[in-house]
């Protein structure tokens, strides 16, 4: 199962789903043959694709659209509020190389705060698969929803086998109690690299997969936070508006703090480059978030192995 052949199958059973691009067809260059009207390119228009989309949801229809994340989630920040936002209408939109998945391009084409323009919008349901394997999984329930949706695209192989998703429910990979890694989209797989170099070190490390931002697993956060556990947030997003924001507000509103060491962008877009150089660079490969960790720790991080090669990305845009 591929991206394309879900979307395809998906919109064979429900003539209701439209498919729509901004010129954005890496994922989908073989449907306009299958759904013919039902698939629209409004070429490089993003503001335009939304605002087409909202008039389709007015009629009934679900659009699914396309776009790079970045564009989609700024260039069309506007439309989406005000034309789906304020509507509630049920749009789904993918964010295409979202995140270090853009990994060659620079700061134009960085899409490293839409998960904090998207989770503002009142709502706005804003998810973040894993891996591809993940992703296939959550696309039915988040299609089916009829909240609107934005969802950070993710076709990279999975390095685990995901339990069954559920919007609002955080993947418990594992529990630890020196130290809990919390974390979303393709950095997952580092992560579980981080974990086990981590406890080869003789640290007990949990690890969970929010791959619902919004709504947030507000029960899974707080029983990691009452084990008393380090925290550890990694994102590739600004560290404002991101995953360690989401903590900060659970921990708000409920009268808790805690000890945590978020790792994301503080201030400043990435290198870019290849995925792996990219990694290496911005220290977010396995390795050199389990150095971090264990230097927090107050420890020194010397003795962490090196991790596995980072698998490059598959597209370039």
């Amino acid at each position: 199962m591929t991206y394309e052949e879900l979307i395809k199958q998906t919109a064979l059973a429900d003539d209701r789903i439209v498919v729509m691009t901004a010129e954005n067809r890496a994922l989908i260059r073989n449907l306009p043959a299958v759904l013919g009207p039902r698939f629209i390119d409004t070429g490089i228009t993003e503001q335009t694709l939304i605002g087409a989309a909202a008039g389709l949801a007015l009629r009934g229809r679900v659009p699914i659209l396309h776009a790079l994340a970045t564009f989609l989630t700024l260039r069309a920040f506007e439309f989406i509020r005000t034309d789906v936002g304020i509507g509630q209408l049920p749009v789904k939109l993918s964010g295409f190389v979202p995140g270090f998945l853009s990994d060659g391009n620079g700061p134009t084409h960085q899409a490293i705060e839409d998960v904090s323009l998207m989770r503002g919008i009142p709502g706005m349901t804003v998810f973040a698969p894993a891996d591809e394997q993940d992703m296939l999984a959550m696309l039915p329930a988040i299609w089916a929803s009829p909240a609107p949706a934005y969802v950070r695209v993710n076709t990279r192989p999975a390095m685990y086998e995901h339990a069954p998703f559920e919007i609002g429910k955080a993947e418990i990979v594992a529990e630890g109690t020196d130290v809990t890694i919390l974390t979303y989209g393709m950095l997952f797989e580092q992560t579980l690299v981080a974990r086990e170099l981590l406890q080869a070190q003789g640290k007990s490390v949990g690890l969970i997969n929010l791959r619902s931002l919004k709504p947030i697993d507000e029960a899974a956060l707080l029983d990691v936070v009452r084990r008393g556990s380090l925290i550890v947030t990694v994102e590739d997003h600004f560290v404002t508006g991101g995953l360690y924001s989401i903590l900060a507000e659970v921990l708000l509103r409920n009268q808790l703090t805690a000890r945590v060491l978020p790792l994301a962008l503080e201030e400043r877009w990435y290198r870019p480059g290849r995925l792996s150089a990219v990694l290496e660079y911005e220290g977010f490969t396995g390795h050199h978030i389990a150095r971090r960790i264990t230097e927090h720790l107050g420890e020194s991080g010397a003795a962490i192995a090196e991790g596995p090669a980072v698998l490059e990305n598959e597209f370039a845009e």
